[in-house]
């Protein structure tokens, strides 16, 4: 699986770069933009076509799965921290009926202890990142941990064959799509690559 994160800061035609993106296959789009309120959460989310709204997973303001079809939501790693020893007292006024459930992870240690059972998990820094300058990669090899974990950070075509030998069930880009000349083109790589790489 790949999974999309959402540029922090919104970027110029960025609505329009996403439907081209569902249009080419982009199955999990992180929907994370932490300078926006709960409105503006809303308003973004109402100018993408509601066919690709069960693609999109949410960051902050979780209760946005009561308000639209989304595909699920996405703990932070503080977030997890501070609800996930009480998921049903958090849980209990979302509907989360078939949803994913999510969370970001930063030591395989921590990710393994998890009790929780999330439905993939993110995994970052992998390689060093394209998105955060310093960020610097730490080749985690996951292959003892049976969990659905996501590899992020520096993911381009050039490192995705060896997340997966590292384990990993998936990528998770930002970088690699929104810091591209051409975001949609490079998504495309992306995703041929990664097939290819699943194949062999």
């Amino acid at each position: 699986m790949i999974v999309l994160i959402a540029p922090e800061n919104d970027i110029p035609n960025e609505i329009e770069i996403l439907h081209q993106l569902f249009q080419e296959g982009l199955e999990y789009y992180h929907f994370r933009k932490p300078d926006k309120n709960y409105q503006e959460h809303c308003n973004y989310l109402n100018q993408i076509d509601k066919k690709y709204h069960n693609k999109i997973v949410v960051h902050y303001y979780h209760e946005l799965v009561n308000e639209f079809n989304l595909k699920g939501i996405h703990f932070q790693e503080q977030k997890r921290i501070d609800h996930i020893d009480n998921p049903s007292e958090y849980f209990k006024n979302l509907s989360l009926f078939g949803k994913t459930i999510s969370s970001s992870f930063h030591d395989p240690e921590v990710l393994n202890e998890c009790y929780f059972e999330f439905d993939y998990h993110l995994l970052s820094p992998v390689f060093s990142s394209i998105s955060k300058k310093g960020y610097e990669g730490k080749g985690f090899d996951v292959n003892s941990i049976d969990k659905t974990i996501i590899g992020m950070g520096g993911i381009n075509t050039k490192t995705i064959k060896e997340t997966l030998e590292l384990g990993f069930k998936g990528v998770g880009v930002l970088g690699g799509v929104w810091n591209a000349e051409n975001p949609v083109e490079s998504f495309k790589s992306i995703k041929k690559c990664y097939e290819e790489s699943v194949k062999n």
